[in-house]
């Protein structure tokens, strides 16, 4: 399998802005895996930002589910992938089964992890994917966000276990925490 990076870290902690500068340090063609939706205004803008800052000549996939079978209709392999983000892409699958037992939405996590790692085997390309550390913040008060918190805690240990090299951001600063060689 090709080399695997995630890159955790808090809300606003320099987690993206650091994905894009190592991608764009590992070839010019970055295919970058948008997972967020623009469900209100603070949102399309948000989106309409990161697409300006990001360079012309990267392709865009929006894909805010089913992420491995999205990448695996793809025909030109990249230099790298970047997915931006784990954090999202748990959120989408969540709402989609938030009326199924916690069960289900666990599996659909895991079944979009092990799709995702088969379309990185079947691109033969490096993956930087970007999440957020959930836990290390307050026990959310109402059940969909403790479910979110544990699944997407879940995801992460998964990831960081398949992982070669696991960065964790901190006011901007890299701090790895995992690296094989």
């Amino acid at each position: 399998m090709s080399d695997l990076i995630l890159i955790l870290g808090g809300a606003r902690s320099g987690k993206s802005s650091y994905a894009e500068t190592l991608a764009a340090e590992m070839g010019r063609h970055v295919l970058y895996v948008a997972t967020a939706e623009a469900k209100d205004d603070d949102m399309t803008a948000r989106i309409a930002a990161h697409r300006l800052s990001r360079p012309d000549h990267w392709q865009t996939l929006e894909a805010p589910i089913q992420v491995g079978a999205a990448l695996s209709q793809v025909d030109t392999r990249p230099d790298v992938i970047l997915l931006d983000c784990m954090t999202l892409l748990v959120s989408n699958i969540l709402l989609a089964h938030e009326a199924e037992p916690e069960a289900v939405i666990e599996s659909a996590v895991q079944t979009e992890i092990k799709a995702l790692m088969s379309a990185q085997t079947q691109l033969n390309a490096p993956l930087l994917i970007v999440s957020n550390e959930v836990g290390l913040g307050l026990v959310p008060p109402y059940s969909l966000g403790r479910v979110y918190r544990d699944i997407l805690g879940r995801a992460n240990q998964r990831l960081a276990a398949e992982a070669k090299k696991v960065i964790f951001m901190v006011a901007g600063l890299p701090m790895t925490i995992k690296k094989e060689r």
